[in-house]
């Protein structure tokens, strides 16, 4: 499967005069595709980071983001953030193109893509879920300015890390193999924020015991489900219900 999503990538990747890479605002680094990107620094296309979920950051953590990473820009498909600038930057290259450019979208799975074309188009074209994998084939949607191109979210065949994968919510939280692994990923890069989201009183390594009992996630005897605290960690964090600001 991740051989096809290639294969659809790089046809986007040739068919397209601007690239609008998805990023997760929570990770940059980590929903960054280095593949992707060397493909599209090899055949010499324009590449946009579009940074989506800024709602859900710090704003000066933003700033300093922006300053580490060229052609950037942060947007909220929530909230309707960035986007005005974001058209603004595809209609002016088009114009130096001379040409009503293709614009492919492309990022790891549940980062947004779809989101992002609802935004720029204007209405729902693209159809949208939080599930991770949710969009299974090329869509072609065109607007006034400019043509989008929407791709399934790509995993290189070479990705194996399920931390990683699952963190950033390329594999969905209900087919994590082990989510107590992901969770403490997590849970050691935003502890103060997901401490203060759950409104709880712990030390790092009794979060998910003491989000259990706060969740009422209990097994025989009054023993917190660990595995079931981590799942709901995962699942709020995917859907963009925790903010880290």
């Amino acid at each position: 499967m991740a051989k096809k999503f290639w294969k659809v990538a790089n046809d986007i990747i040739n068919q397209s005069d601007i690239i609008l890479e998805i990023l997760d605002a929570r990770d940059i680094s980590k929903t960054r595709n280095k593949e992707i990107e060397d493909k599209i620094s090899i055949v010499n296309k324009y590449l946009i980071y579009v940074i989506n979920k800024c709602d859900l950051v710090n704003k000066s953590d933003l700033e300093k983001e922006s300053k580490k990473l060229k052609n950037s820009i942060f947007v909220s498909s929530t909230e309707y953030h960035g986007f005005k600038m974001l058209k603004e930057r595809i209609i002016i290259l088009g114009k130096k193109m001379n040409k009503l450019p293709v614009v492919g979208v492309v990022g790891y799975p549940n980062v947004g893509k779809s989101s992002v074309i609802n935004a720029l188009k204007g209405k729902h074209s693209a159809k949208t879920s939080s599930e991770s994998g949710f969009t299974k084939g090329v869509q072609m949607i065109s607007t006034k300015k400019f043509v989008l191109l929407d791709t399934p979210g790509v995993v290189s065949y070479k990705e194996n890390d399920e931390i990683k994968l699952g963190s950033i919510g390329a594999i969905d939280f209900s087919k994590v193999k082990d989510p107590e692994d992901v969770a403490y990923e997590l849970i050691s890069k935003n502890k103060d924020f997901l401490i203060s989201n759950y409104d709880l009183e712990c030390e790092e390594e009794d979060f998910l015991e003491s989000l259990a009992f706060k969740m009422n996630y209990l097994m025989k005897g009054g023993v917190p489900d660990i595995k079931r605290a981590a799942r709901k960690l995962l699942q709020d964090w995917q859907k963009g219900k925790i903010k880290i600001i």
